[in-house]
Order: C-alpha cells, then sequence, then structure tokens
C-alpha cells in the first residue's frame, strides 16, 4: 500500500455494487491497477440488477452524500439531472411528516439528488471504469483472498468466472465491499483470525414499491417522507426521479405489512400516520405492480474492534455496517468512508493505514447508527436494550417534531443533522433546545379534509409564506480530487 505519491500495486475490491465503486475511486489515486470484480451479469442500461434486489425500490442520497459525490466525481449531479434526476431542497421541496406532525417548509440550503439507484449505479460504474489503472469484471466472483504462509498478509485472490477455471490474482489489498450478503466471517476464518462482534437490530420491516407516471408541475413537492411512528408503525415515500416518474415504497412492521395487490396496496397508504401520501397516489397513474422486499437485520460489525487482521485486508461500506434503509443512511456513509479511504491512503501505507481507515470509518458510521438504531427501539416489539439516554433522546425528538411543525429553525436544525451536515450536538444548542422545549407537548395535526386536485405550480410557489430565514452557510469545500 503506497500513500508517497506513487501509483503502484494491485487492489481487488470484491462488489461493484455503490460501496465497491466508491471504494475503488477512492484506491485509484493510491494504486496502479484497481480490479473490481462483481458476479452479476452488469447491465447497460439504468435497471435493477439481481445481485441487488433493493435496487427496485426507493433510495436516499442524503445532502452529505451529494456533497461528497460532487467531490470524487466532479460534474455528477448536473450529469445526472440532464438524464432525468432532480435537485432539490431538503427543506424547500420535500414534505416531511415525522410522528404525524408535518415539518415546516422553508430554504434549508440543503441540496439533495432523487435518482434511482440503478441510475445511479450505472452512472458511478461508468466514471469508475473511465479511471487511469480501474477494470471492472463481471460475472466473475470472490472464492477467498489468500495469505503468505504466516497468515499475516494479503498475497492474491482467489476468483471464479462463468465458464472457467478457478484463477489466482496477485493482490497488495483485497476490499470486501460484498455488502449485506457479505461472507467476511467465513474468509477470516479461514485465513486463521477470528471475524468481529456484531451489534443486531431487527425492526421486522417489509417493503413494498411501485411506480406511477409523474407529471412536473401537478403536486407541491418534488419529495413526500412520511416516518413510522408509534403508535403507527408503517409509513412510505414518494421520490420524484428519472423517466418521469415517481417512485413509491410503503413499509410495515412487526406483520404489518403493505399488500401486494394493487388495491390492498392503497388502502395500506391510508393507514400511514397522515393522509397525504396516500392522497397523491389517487391522483397517479400507475405503471407497475408492487413490487416486495423483505428487510434483512441491521448488523454493524465491529471491525474496529478487532486486534488482529491480516495485512491487506479491508472492509467497506454495508459489510461494516448496514442500516434500517428507511432513513436513508447507507449510501452516504459509504460516501463519507470513500473519502476517508483516500485520505487514509494518502498518510501512509501499510497496516496503519487500514487501522485509521477502519477508525474513520466507525466515525462516519456512529451517528446514523445511534439515530437509527435509537428511532427503532421506539417500538415495543424490537429488541433492544433501551437505555436511560435512548428514551430520554426520543422524548427530545418527539418534542423536536412538534416544535418543527412551526419553526423553520428547528427544522432546518433536524435536517442539517439527519443529512449528516451537523453533529448531533446541533439539536442541543442552546438557541434551537430553547426553542424546543418552550412549546408543550400537544396531539399529532388534525387530519384535514381530502384536498381537491392540484393546479401545475412553479418550484417558486411551493414554499408556503413564511417569515424570511437566511440560509446557513455551506462550509467550504475541498478541492475536487
Amino acid at each position: 500500500m503506497k500513500g508517497d505519491g506513487r501509483r503502484d500495486g494491485h487492489a481487488v475490491v470484491a462488489g461493484a455494487g455503490i460501496g465497491g465503486l466508491l471504494a475503488a475511486r477512492a484506491l485509484s489515486e493510491t494504486y496502479g491497477r484497481v480490479t473490481v470484480v462483481e458476479r452479476d451479469a452488469l447491465p447497460q442500461g439504468g435497471v435493477p440488477r439481481r445481485g441487488v434486489p433493493q435496487s427496485h425500490h426507493s433510495h436516499g442520497m442524503l445532502s452529505r452524500g451529494f456533497e461528497v459525490l460532487e467531490e470524487l466525481f466532479p460534474g455528477l449531479g448536473e450529469d445526472l439531472v440532464a438524464g432525468g434526476a432532480l435537485v432539490c431542497d431538503a427543506q424547500a421541496d420535500v414534505r416531511w411528516f415525522n410522528d404525524g406532525h408535518e415539518l415546516r417548509r422553508a430554504p434549508s440550503g440543503l441540496p439533495c439528488l432523487l435518482v434511482s439507484r440503478p441510475a445511479l449505479e450505472r452512472y458511478l460504474r461508468s466514471r469508475v471504469a473511465a479511471l487511469p489503472g480501474v477494470e471492472i469484471h463481471e460475472r466473475c466472483e470472490v472464492l477467498e483472498p489468500l495469505a503468505a504462509g504466516d497468515g499475516t498478509r494479503i498475497t492474491a485472490v482467489r476468483l471464479l468466472r462463468v465458464n472457467a477455471e478457478p484463477q489466482t490474482v496477485p493482490a497488495d489489498l483485497f476490499v470486501d465491499s460484498t455488502g449485506r450478503g457479505n461472507r467476511g466471517a467465513t474468509w477470516l476464518r479461514a485465513l486463521g483470525y477470528e471475524p468481529p462482534q456484531e451489534e443486531r437490530v431487527d425492526s421486522e420491516l417489509v417493503y413494498v414499491s411501485r411506480e406511477y407516471r409523474r407529471r412536473p408541475g401537478t403536486v407541491d413537492a418534488d419529495a413526500y417522507v412520511v416516518g413510522a411512528s408509534a403508535a403507527a408503525p408503517r409509513g412510505g415515500v414518494a421520490l420524484s426521479g428519472e423517466g418521469d416518474r415517481w417512485l413509491v415504497t410503503l413499509f410495515g412492521m412487526n406483520g404489518d405489512n403493505p399488500p401486494l395487490d394493487p388495491e390492498g396496496y392503497h388502502r395500506f397508504a391510508e393507514r400511514l400516520p397522515v393522509p397525504d401520501l396516500h392522497r397523491l397516489l389517487t391522483r397517479l397513474e400507475p405503471l407497475t405492480e408492487p413490487r416486495l422486499m423483505r428487510i434483512p437485520v441491521s448488523i454493524r460489525r465491529r471491525y474496529d474492534r478487532l486486534e488482529r487482521l491480516p495485512q491487506g485486508y479491508l472492509v467497506f461500506g454495508d459489510a461494516i455496517c448496514q442500516f434500517n434503509p428507511t432513513y436513508g443512511q447507507g449510501m452516504t456513509v459509504a460516501a463519507c468512508e470513500a473519502i476517508a479511504l483516500r485520505d487514509c491512503l494518502a498518510q501512509g501505507s501499510g497496516e496503519q493505514a487500514v487501522r485509521r481507515f477502519l477508525r474513520r470509518a466507525t466515525e462516519a458510521a456512529d451517528v446514523p447508527w445511534d439515530m437509527s438504531v435509537s428511532a427503532d427501539l421506539r417500538f415495543p416489539f424490537v429488541n433492544g436494550r433501551r437505555t436511560l439516554r435512548v428514551k430520554l433522546l426520543n422524548r427530545y425528538v418527539a418534542r423536536v417534531h412538534r416544535a418543527a411543525a412551526e419553526d423553520t429553525e428547528v427544522g432546518r436544525a433536524f435536517l442539517w443533522v439527519a443529512n449528516l451536515k451537523s453533529p448531533t450536538r446541533r439539536l442541543f444548542a442552546p438557541r434551537v433546545l430553547a426553542r424546543v422545549l418552550r412549546r408543550r407537548p400537544a396531539a399529532a395535526a388534525a387530519i384535514a379534509e381530502p384536498l381537491e386536485p392540484l393546479e401545475p405550480l412553479d418550484r417558486a410557489e411551493r414554499v408556503e409564506r413564511v417569515e424570511p430565514v437566511a440560509t446557513e452557510a455551506q462550509p467550504e469545500r475541498p478541492a475536487a480530487a
């Protein structure tokens, strides 16, 4: 592993999903050769593929993730918008419903990218494949990483291509970016190492998604986000995207799952904590049948706590931490890991670079993991340790949601934290704390009467007239790589 400005050595990345592509982009600045291997056949167009069943469903790219992608791939936003994606303001152009309260809309200074997972993956794949020294091999599977005689250092990777005999490829670095179905524990044991401890949370989550035709300008938002509440453990999102479509995902927990028949799907939407998403669906033309996915358990693998790892063995993305996807954190955390990996390799080589990266990856996952786990533990059917800290945090966040229905500054603070642009302590800053606590707890907003069909709106007309607010200054962006 070189960190002295020279580009040499060979890195092999297992997995050509979002995580693997981002890892390859980071590695390309240090390694002369980067080989990405993917067992799937990779589609030419922006369509779902077999190895990523979640690509049929809604994905969120938080503002911090969008910022990092623009740094790693200059021009990304402009290119994707030209292909039909949207860039919107997280507070002005999105209708957020948390615990039955709608967050009051106003400019936030948080640009978010609305694009389907297949379209984003196709774009990243094309940009990564064009990097000097990078190759992407499809229909090729990693059988195992191999170590030197004493087992302390990775020296090669055994690969199996379709209709071919296994082959051994020399490697200075092996990166496990195989996602939720990774075989890291098996590989480490075969090398003579103990796998990491795991933290698990099962929210018993089921997704059902459907596409609808989108006619721009006929509704008052680019996205709807309806969070589950303790009283109603179900929710959904509707995201605008390329092809003039809405991608709508409804989710339920604890056996209360969205049905797969179209009528049942709409009846489930009617049972969400607020009626607004259901009203949207009644105005839209469906384009596909509902499609189901059972979400695996959320897992955090504590590689940062291992005393021993083979030199040249690195783990990335969902192979480290797979989140409850309803909070839209996974792709953004992977983007943050890519920046961390690039910077750690620039500082030096060898085992210390891996250790530095694992510490940085742990820091990148800490806040989103704590946020999602604490939110999951609101539900009595979710197993987990409900510490006093978790209970107090959930009570306070519930009050944040109530205050954000009226106070744009509180809403902005919440969204900056949720989009991983500000540390959690921003929600407890004296000014925000005072604005939250001065409002007495109140019941969720009453359900309004059904809306009449909306006339087309210009984007400038979408945000309700509220008092002018100053948009928070953006932190200075590092120079593009």
